[in-house]
């Protein structure tokens, strides 16, 4: 095990087993609502992604209207 000077136990046989785990877990929380926040699209968003479909399709079709026109 890595010796942590700052844990509570002081000495290396100590030392809590789960003390990474409650770090990872204090991570992982701290992220958790800017994540969730940045993951729901606003509707400018979608509505540049409807048109950018919209518009792709028109160039294949009009890609394949040429070639087999």
């Amino acid at each position: 095990m890595a010796h942590h000077p700052q844990s509570p136990g002081g000495s290396p046989g100590n030392q809590d087993p789960a003390g990474s785990t409650q770090m990872f877990r204090a991570f992982v929380d701290e992220g958790g609502p800017r994540r969730a926040a940045a993951t729901q699209p606003s509707g400018g968003n979608r509505t540049a992604l409807i048109v950018g479909v919209v518009l792709a399709l028109a160039a294949v079709a009009a890609v394949l209207w040429v070639v087999l026109g």
